[in-house]
């Protein structure tokens, strides 16, 4: 279980959220309890595929903040093939599943899609071991923003270093920009970035001042039929035909984004400075755009912005492997106000809008009302 409730970042104590939200049927959920049909994101249960074979995987947790600074400096990342339930319930167009992803997982903690939020601090280098000794494919990992050796480019490539099944490899990765980049894996990188191996990575500069709330979103598209291909089911795919037909925000699509443990609403208090990281881990642009709130662009792909090129904005237009951090003020009339992509095919499940590319800023304050419990519902809480 996640120690604080919306996106990955500061949110909620599960305690302030209940408190929040007393008197409505969420307010039951004392332990955070799933829905009766969605099993816990840590229980490994059986997946069946189109062709009748079953096999026993994990299903991803939400991603998780690894504070590499307060872990000697050392990360170990390992992959693990996995169901990803973008959406498990029959509310608003789902369910929505993809039956195998390739998803990192760091330490001991769980696997997720996206990958774990990797942070350290500017001038601390970094060990990230990639430990492939259980794995059946090859692999590396890339990270993109900072300077490093050649050999720790991760590009097989160009670099002769591939981290085969069996193996183990380290890379020393110096955090000498700050800001907020990307890293992936780069073999095969038009299949193995589909198959979910992406993530943040967060180099924090020396004296930073955080925000009073501070959330990671990365969005992606998905053609689903990738995954479902390597589930061994009966379908074709070609990414020289890439048609996505899946749109997530940290993995899950509306209404699950909502969910407040396994979705990524972000969660503000009125008065509140907000941060907000947006990174793309996909192959098309989103235009992403907040609701009833101006904010500004003060950092992208690492390099901040400066005060006199920033502006008032609503909409900002994220392309394959940028980073854009904006920041704004909570000060609008208390309520829940949607954050989503402006491409409207991004907004659907199939054919069912909204869905998709869309999640939303919920004001504390607006938590003990009727359309929030209403939300819950779509998103999965028991009422």
């Amino acid at each position: 279980m996640r120690d604080r409730i919306g996106a990955p970042g500061t949110g909620l104590s599960r305690r302030e959220f209940l408190a929040a939200t007393s008197g409505l049927g969420t307010a039951a959920l004392a332990g955070c309890q799933a829905p009766t049909n969605q099993a816990s994101a840590k229980t490994a249960r059986p997946s069946t595929t189109a062709n009748g074979g079953d096999s026993s995987l994990p299903t991803t947790s939400p991603p998780e903040v690894v504070n590499v600074d307060e872990q000697g400096g050392k990360v170990t990342l390992k992959t693990q093939p996995a169901v990803h339930e973008a959406h498990p319930l029959d509310s608003m167009g789902g369910p929505v599943k993809l039956p195998r992803v390739w998803a990192f997982q760091a330490d001991d903690r769980d696997p997720s899609v996206p990958g774990p939020i990797i942070r350290t601090t500017e001038g601390e280098d970094m060990e990230v071991t990639l430990d492939n000794t259980g794995g059946k494919r090859p692999h590396t990992v890339h990270f993109h923003g900072v300077r490093k050796a050649w050999k720790d480019d991760g590009v097989p490539t160009t670099t002769g270093i591939t981290v085969s099944p069996g193996e183990k490899h380290t890379y020393t990765i110096p955090a000498n920009v700050p800001g907020t980049h990307l890293y992936h894996c780069h073999f095969q990188t038009h299949r193995h970035i589909d198959m979910g191996m992406y993530g943040i990575f967060r180099v924090d500069p020396k004296g930073y001042e955080p925000a009073d709330k501070e959330y990671f979103m990365t969005v992606k598209e998905w053609d689903s039929r990738l995954n479902r291909m390597m589930a061994g089911e009966d379908v074709s795919y070609s990414p020289r035909n890439r048609t996505p037909d899946v749109f997530t925000v940290n993995g899950k699509v509306a209404p699950r984004t909502l969910h407040p443990e396994d979705g990524s609403p972000l969660i503000v208090e009125h008065g509140d400075s907000v941060r907000v990281h947006f990174v793309n881990g996909g192959y098309t642009s989103h235009p992403l755009h907040i609701h009833n709130h101006r904010f500004q662009r003060v950092e992208k792909d690492g390099g901040t912005v400066p005060k006199a090129a920033r502006h008032e904005m609503d909409v900002t237009n994220v392309a394959p492997a940028e980073r854009h951090t904006v920041e704004f003020t909570a000060d609008a009339d208390p309520g829940i106000y949607l954050m989503h992509c402006h491409k409207v095919e991004h907004v659907m499940n199939g054919n069912f809008y909204p869905g998709g590319m869309l999640t939303g800023v919920v004001y504390k304050e607006a938590m003990n009302t009727d359309i929030f419990d209403q939300l819950m519902q779509y998103a999965g809480y028991e009422q």
